[in-house]
This record gives structure tokens, sequence and C-alpha cells, in this order.
């Protein structure tokens, strides 16, 4: 198997990834970790050429509409796919769905997101008060964004995730909320590798923290990411309330 190459170059305010070699479903774990790596840093767009992959295993093409799925959920990044035509039919076949598709790097970099997101972002030390910092912020963003009925959840999540990562990671963090079309997003990033490990079930010991379980219990979805310094670890709440069950059998 050919080892895939990357290459990532920011172009203004996006990031291109020139992804070149033999796509299999043994080398698809690498063409992910790429374009996730990529993700993470936020850019408004990231440009993924495959000007130079050839499709060993077609089932593997199925790689990218996964990695724009987890995009569409944090960080809302656009994920814009460029290759002729004739090469997206061979290497994507009917899998394109949802991808954006461009015929040259050209038109991807001028192309202008479906939809962007707003963001709120504070560096905080790792320290006691962040969590209380944490919450402040949430709850001003949901004002700014006016969104009443998330500031429970988001206040919530964001101190169970800076907190985690105060007593886990003991990094410089930085708390981003992210308002996309459908979903408000809170990440926090670190500087430590180790991912987050939720325990099995929740500890009879009082003192045991149960941050995470509080978040999957919040959250429609989390999960964590590896960055060039670290991690980042994310949720995700809709923006519209969900539907109330009892409310229908009145």
């Amino acid at each position: 198997m050919t080892a895939i190459r990357c290459v990532v170059e920011p172009i203004g305010t996006r990031l291109l990834l020139r992804l070149m070699g033999e796509l299999s479903v043994s080398s698809a774990p690498q063409v992910r970790a790429a374009v996730l790596k990529c993700l993470v840093e936020q850019p408004d767009a990231v440009v993924v050429d495959l000007a130079g992959m050839v499709v060993t295993e077609p089932a593997a093409a199925s790689v990218f509409l996964a990695v724009a799925r987890q995009a569409a959920l944090w960080p809302g990044t656009p994920l814009l796919i460029v290759a002729p035509p004739a090469q997206a039919a061979r290497l994507l076949g009917g899998g394109s769905g949802r991808l954006a598709l461009f015929g040259s790097v050209d038109a991807a970099l001028r192309a202008k997101p479906r939809h962007g997101t707003t963001t709120v972002s504070e560096v905080l030390l790792p320290a006691g008060g962040a969590g209380h910092r944490a919450r402040s912020i949430a709850t001003e963003a949901c004002a700014r964004w006016d969104l009443p009925h998330l500031v429970d959840p988001a206040t919530l999540i964001a101190n169970e995730l800076v907190t985690n990562a105060v007593e886990h990671a003991g990094t410089m963090l930085n708390l981003k909320l992210s308002l996309g079309r459908r979903y408000l997003m809170v990440a926090v990033r670190d500087g430590c590798s180790t991912a987050p490990v939720p325990p099995q079930a929740p500890s009879a010991d009082p003192a045991a923290g149960r941050g995470l379980f509080l978040v999957e219990a919040t959250a429609i979805r989390w999960g964590s990411l590896p960055t060039y310094d670290g991690k980042v670890v994310w949720a995700t709440l809709p923006r519209q309330p969900r539907p109330d069950p009892s409310a229908a059998t009145q």
C-alpha cells in the first residue's frame, strides 16, 4: 500500500489540503485524521484537493462524506472537495451526496461558504475560577444570539468541559462557542493530547467527577479530536428547542 501524503497550505482564511497516494480501506483513517486536524483549526473552509489521489478500494471514498457529517456537527466548517467531474465520479461514485464538489482549487477558494458560523472565544487560565468564567461566557453568548432556552445546557457544558480540562490537562485553555445554522457548538482546546475517557458508570463517590456524564446527557453529541498541540473536546446543542413529548398527549 502506498502511504497517503498530506500537504497543508493556508490560503487567506482557508486551509488547502492536498491528498496524494492510494485511498484504500487501510489508508482511509489517515485521510480522516488529516482532514479533521484541518477542521480543528476552524478556518472559514477546508479545501481538499484530490487531484493526486487514486482510489484502489471504492468503499474507502465514503470517508469524505463521514468527515463532512462530522464537520456539520462540529466545528461547522464547510468541507469543499476538489475533483474534476470525471474524477469525482470515479472517486466518489454515487456517494457524493451532500458533499460540496468543485472542478478546480481556484473555484473552491473563491466559493462562499454555504453556512457561516458566529463565534465567541476566550483564553482561560487553568485555575479554579475558570469554570465560573466559562459559565459567564456561555450565558453572554446565548443572550447575544437570542437563545434563552440554551442558557442552562450551554453553561453546564461549558463549565464541565473547562473544569475537566483544568483538572486533567492543566494547560492554558481556549473556550469557544460557535453558532451554526442548526447547532450551538461548545468546544475547549487544551495542550494535553490525552483523549478524555468517560467512566463506565457513575461513581458512588460524591467527590468523583461526573462532568462527562453530564455533558453526554445534555448534548446531542460530543467527542474529542487531536490537534497539532493537544486536543479539542466539543459538544453540540440543537438551536431549536426539542419538542416536548408530553405536549402531544395533552
